[in-house]
């Protein structure tokens, strides 16, 4: 089969590799039928991410039908379309009774991409299978569950759970990226007050005016004076770090009021400056998180009833063969204006089927 490769730092290859095989009773072997990259992919192949071995097949979110699946797997067969999880879980350990998923000691957690091989290839082996893809109803499109792998359950858990988003909040989201467009939509689903959007480039600005948030700005305006002006001089009920800088990071804490909660998403490669000196008094929370995916089921079940609103993340749309042109255009949004991109297989039944190489094909 083809596989997206990673060499090392700067290096990555689309190329022949053998096609994975059951190695444990919990196993399944999935046709890849969709697929995307994400942050954290451009975060290993710029060297952040040590873990990764040169070897790995990338990617840990897709949707795909299932080909094979080992003797302990007894609620899945071959023919059934599943979203693959980002987060693999054991079912067994200490974490994994407790819902945390992606603490998992027992062989799961982060693992696709990461430690094992991963989804951006033409087949996957998923471990511990039913525990780790959802069987996807049919009126949900491939390109719809994608956003289920990652982005939604890691805006819903690691920034509306643990921000503790109420109704009737202000919340601010510093990064209109894909992570901070699926927080305003996860926001929603508890009405809050009011959602501020900070970014810097217009045009995912204007995509988060799209989403739902009910005040864009850039970070060169006075976003404090914005977030005072609504919350009576107190401040923001919540702030959430969607970018993964030292400097969205600063400007959350300086966002929050008293008893507030900053909920940080954003991954991140450097370290950033706690003021102490002026938070100790004011009984702010700060979570941090690497999502568990113990809520994928939840939002795969409002996705289906049609009540969870998600975003047009998907800005370009690719053949599988076209995966390397996927990332150059991924990895450059200031100049492709690219959000989300959606990689698709030949046998997808959302698969496009017109797609030539070195013709990215936009979808708005």
């Amino acid at each position: 089969m083809k596989a997206l490769v990673y060499n090392g730092p700067g290096s990555r290859t689309w190329k022949e590799v053998d096609d994975p095989v059951i190695q444990d009773p919990e196993d399944a072997i999935v046709r890849v039928d969709a697929v995307t990259i994400c942050g954290t992919d451009l975060h290993i192949l710029n060297g952040d991410v040590p873990t990764v071995d040169k070897g790995r097949i990338l990617g840990h979110e897709a949707v795909g039908t299932i080909q094979a699946v080992g003797s302990a797997v007894t609620d899945l067969k071959p023919g059934d379309r599943v979203l693959i999880s980002c987060i693999s879980s054991c079912g067994r350990c200490p974490y994994c009774r407790e819902g945390r998923y992606g603490q998992c000691l027992g062989g799961g957690g982060w693992i696709l991409g990461h430690t094992i091989d991963g989804t951006q290839a033409e087949l996957v082996r998923v471990p511990f299978a039913s525990r780790s893809t959802y069987v996807l109803p049919e009126n949900v499109s491939d390109e719809r569950a994608l956003m289920l792998a990652d982005i939604f359950p890691t805006s819903y858990e690691v920034g509306v759970l643990n921000g503790c988003v109420r109704t009737g909040d202000t919340v601010v989201i510093v990064g209109a990226g894909p992570i901070g467009l699926a927080a305003i939509a996860t926001c929603k689903l508890v009405s809050p007050l009011h959602i501020i959007v900070v970014d810097p480039a217009p045009s995912r600005r204007e995509a988060a005016e799209l989403a739902g948030a009910s005040v864009t700005m850039s970070p060169d305006e006075d976003v404090q004076a914005m977030v005072l002006g609504l919350t009576e001089e107190l401040g923001a009920d919540v702030a959430m770090e969607a970018v993964g800088t030292p400097g969205t990071f600063e400007l959350c804490m300086g966002l929050i009021r008293p008893g507030g909660h900053v909920a940080n998403i954003g991954v991140h490669g450097s370290p950033a400056t706690l003021h102490l000196e002026d938070l100790w008094i004011k009984d702010v929370t700060i979570t941090t998180g690497l999502v568990d995916t113990s809520s994928t089921a939840l939002l795969l079940k409002l996705l289906h009833s049609d009540l969870l609103p998600m975003p047009n993340l998907i800005t370009h749309r690719f053949g599988l063969e076209e995966m390397q042109e996927a990332y150059d255009v991924f990895s450059r949004p200031a100049e492709t204006g690219a959000m989300k991109v959606a990689v698709f297989g030949p046998e997808s039944a959302h698969h496009l089927g017109r797609l030539s190489s070195g013709a990215g094909h936009p979808g708005h």
